[in-house]
């Protein structure tokens, strides 16, 4: 992004208001502050995070525009099967055993050999599950008997049957071999997988989703399904693999017929309903916490989440060229006047304060970002010292001279964003943070270390012992650490602590399937992401993310081709938000489950550079991004199927909805960013690659979006990197620092804002992602691996029993053995007097 595309109206306003006569005085001042800051403001976005859009926004993002001719083909496939035996009568007039008996037929139907027939029939069913739309007059009617067919068809088996389908489909090398000599890929290409793989989400998405007046066997159904989605029963393997190999086959061009939204969200939504959202994930992190004996959580994240206010943004360059001007204007009338009423009463020469005045106005000039808000609520004297005042005239703080009353703040008061009193979040203390503190202090004081002892305080004065109270008073250990240190014991002790018992969770199962392949799974994931990303460029080595979009024909009109065009824009931004969601959840559990299955994935991720990918992906006019308008509201599903279809025009599709934001975009920015939080936390190799990627900037233009949860995840990455920008970025930017104090949680001995010892750590990238692979490996191997007491099993000395073990020898053997005893035996010089010698 880059800050020319936002600032050029604030340069026109700036030449239109050229030729006006200006007042003087503190007036022009004040006017003119306010258009500034009216300017910068962008507006409060009421988004509330969670696991899913709406059901109607989510079920609508699973078709493409250009599909919505074929909902018309499915209603035709299906009465035209369905008027043979109803005689006249609608769906929805049936009895339940009636519509279960014409299910069953369907199913019948699936099995036939004919691939047009069964096309047709998957069709019918994919009519069944969009709720029947032709019978219902509202967008209620159509989510209503999508419910009831939705357990009706899961009731009957037919998901089994569409799994089997979809299986012989993937295995289809016929259609695989045709797709790939084609030079262009359309829709039709994919029609039988885009059936199916729309009818198991149809299914997935409306079990997952619970209701109020759900009924006890939809309930019980729900539970049964997700149990069957999460265990192995499907060839051995959970769904998402099989989706998995999909997404992996696809991005090695060896089946580029495959419709990749429908298959992520798929994926997505079948990872989200077996292992669970946010707050499921929160419960058990509490329940993982009391499990160990483990202090509760000082805390609700989500909820802090949700109560925090956004903050206002830092200046654009444009507005902060104005914005000096101003205070310079400013500061000049109120100085001269002030230093006139001043004359023969001072006690001090007149330039002692001028110097102090210019040196401060110097540095004011270079801290554009002061926060009137943050000093009204918290006096730290580090900010009264290194000049945080705000506008107030430095020469107010003289201590002799009284000054006059000062002038009005940059914001006004009406704008203020009011924080509420005290800190959003209890502050956390590691066990290795009083450890170093105390090996410090140790080192000081007395002269050596007693090691990893935080109870021995002899010979330390009593100000840290005082510390060390409140340290401990806030110590923190988390569920990851428990791992590690079992770990670390389970690989010392093998033999006398035994195997250990793992619980076999859908994460576990989801993991153990995954390891294999694990690599191939994050690359195919970030390249998909890669072609995606709006700022990615077009190549021709790249992969055709827009199979299962573009019609067979393209557009020939400008209408067309705008809606065509919408519509490519909105597959990506949903394919960025199914890989976003889909990798979150996936660290997230994984890192619950064990933080070395975490770390696997995270550093796969780090391998395939994915930190500089998701700064790429920021690296663009975020707010633009952020209220795009690709989608066209009437031809959404289900409301294009109820209501009569309006003529589109351009002007139409150019307006677009009257949102203020778009929910997806918005929802796929604050995934990426606590993906990139996830990466980097605790990690200071990666850190430091935040660093040398230059992401400070980039990140900071992020902090536009007035959105309480973005802020928060933008300026944590902010504050682990701030220590290694220098001070004069620090300067510079005191409101994000202020606003890293007030919305970040505090580590109390963490001296993020100052830099000290910074030299200390040297940056061994190589070295540091070594070690946490070697820890990996161990893991795994000890876990997962089943010869892993190879070196611990009891060795045979029995003469006879090792001659008499059978030993299995390939079919050719006999042909060359002559050939084999002659090397292998009789020209090989043997030393038998090596035998009588010690060892």
């Amino acid at each position: 992004m880059q800050a020319e595309d936002i600032e050029v109206p604030i340069i026109n306003n700036l030449h239109g208001n050229g030729d006006r006569q200006r007042p003087k005085g503190k007036d022009v001042f004040k006017d003119q502050q306010k258009e500034s800051e009216s300017s910068m403001e962008s507006p409060n976005l009421e988004f509330e995070y969670g696991d899913t859009d709406a059901l109607t926004a989510e079920l609508s993002e699973l078709y493409s525009y250009t599909e919505e001719p074929e909902l018309a083909l499915n209603r035709d496939y299906f009465e035209e099967d369905f008027r043979s035996h109803a005689r006249g009568r609608r769906w929805i007039e049936l009895t339940v055993e009636e519509q279960r008996s014409h299910v069953m037929r369907l199913l019948d139907a699936l099995e036939v050999t004919d691939r047009d027939k069964r096309l047709k029939v998957a069709r019918a069913i994919l009519y069944l599950a969009q709720g029947v739309f032709d019978e219902c007059d509202t967008e209620v009617d159509v989510l209503h008997w999508s419910r009831h067919n939705v357990f009706l068809l899961y009731d009957m088996g037919i998901f089994t049957a569409l799994l089997e389908l979809l299986s012989m489909e993937i295995d289809n090398n016929q259609a695989c071999s045709s797709a790939v000599r084609k030079p262009a890929i359309s829709l039709a290409d994919s029609t039988e997988l885009r059936v199916l793989l729309s009818i198991m989400y149809l299914i997935v998405e409306t079990i997952r989703v619970q209701t109020e007046d759900d009924r006890p066997e939809w309930r019980a159904a729900r539970e049964a399904f997700k149990n069957e989605l999460g265990s192995p029963l499907y060839n051995g393997e959970p769904l998402a693999l099989l989706l998995f190999t999909m997404v992996t086959k696809f991005c090695s061009m060896n089946a580029p017929h495959f419709p990749m939204k429908k298959v992520l969200l798929l994926l997505w939504k079948t990872i989200l309903f077996t292992l669970g959202g946010f707050e499921e994930l929160q419960e058990m992190k509490v329940r993982g916490r009391e499990g160990l004996n483990l202090p509760p959580l000082p805390e609700d994240s989500i909820k802090v989440v949700r109560a925090m206010r956004a903050a206002s943004p830092p200046a654009s360059a444009m507005e902060l060229i104005e914005q000096q001007q101003q205070q310079k204007r400013g500061r000049r009338s109120r100085r001269s006047a002030f230093v006139d009423s001043l004359e023969g009463d001072s006690p001090f020469p007149k330039k002692q304060p001028l110097v102090k005045q210019d040196s401060l106005d110097t540095y004011n000039e270079r801290d554009p970002f002061k926060n009137d808000d943050a000093r009204d609520e918290e006096e730290d004297p580090e900010d009264t010292d290194s000049g945080i005042e705000g506008e107030v005239d430095p020469l107010d703080r003289d201590v002799i001279i009284q000054p006059p009353p000062p002038p009005p703040p940059l914001r006004p008061p009406t704008e203020r964003v009011n924080f509420p009193k005290g800190l959003p979040w209890a502050p956390k203390v590691r066990e290795k943070d009083i450890e170093h503190f105390l090996e410090t202090s140790r080192n000081k004081f007395i002269g050596f270390t007693l090691g990893n002892d935080t109870d021995t305080l002899v010979g330390l004065p009593r100000p840290i012992h005082e510390s060390v109270k409140t340290l401990k008073q806030h110590k923190y250990v988390s569920i990851a650490e428990v791992q590690i240190k079992k770990e670390d014991e389970l690989q010392q002790c093998p033999m006398s602590l035994g195997d250990e018992e793992v619980a076999e969770t859908p994460t576990e199962m989801l993991y153990l399937g995954m390891l294999p392949n694990l690599s191939q799974y994050v690359i195919a994931l970030l390249k998909l992401l890669l072609a995606a990303a709006p700022t990615s460029k077009a190549k021709t080595d790249s992969i055709n993310i827009l199979a299962d979009v573009l019609p067979e024909e393209m557009p020939i009109t400008v209408l067309q081709s705008m809606k065509l065009g919408i519509d490519v824009n909105r597959h990506k931004e949903i394919l960025v938000k199914a890989i976003s969601a889909l990798l979150l959840l996936l660290l997230k559990h994984f890192k619950l489950n064990h933080i070395y299955q975490f770390e696997i994935v995270s550093q796969h991720l780090v391998f395939a550079n994915c930190i500089p990918l998701i700064l790429k992906f920021f690296n663009q006019n975020i707010m633009s991004y952020i209220s795009a308008k690709n989608s066209i509201c009437v031809l959404d599903f289900p409301h294009c199927v109820v209501h009569e279809m309006p003529e589109l025009t351009a002007e139409s599709l150019e307006a677009g909805d009257s949102n203020q934001f778009c929910w997806r975009n918005l929802f796929s920015c604050i995934n990426l960013l606590r993906i990139l939080n996830k990466l980097t936390k605790w990690k200071h190799s990666r850190t430091m690659m935040l660093v040398v990627f230059k992401s400070a900037p980039i990140l900071k233009r992020a902090l536009k979006v007035k959105q309480a949860m973005m802020q928060l995840y933008v300026l944590k990455l902010l504050k682990i990197q701030t220590k290694y920008l220098g001070r004069q970025w620090r300067k510079s930017n005191m409101k994000t620092m202020s606003a890293i104090y007030q919305k970040v949680r505090h580590r109390l001995n963490d001296d993020w804002a100052y830099g000290n010892d910074i030299d200390a750590r040297p940056w061994d990238f190589q070295a540091e992602e070594c070690a946490l692979r070697e820890s990996i490996e161990k893991f795994n191997s000890r876990r997962y691996d089943k010869n892993k007491n190879g070196d611990f099993v009891p060795v045979d000395n029995c003469l006879q029993s090792v001659l008499g073990q059978r030993v299995e020898l390939p079919e050719d053997f006999h042909y060359s053995y002559e050939m084999w005893l002659e090397r292998e035996v009789f020209s090989q010089p043997i030393q038998w007097e090596g035998l009588l010698q010690n060892p």
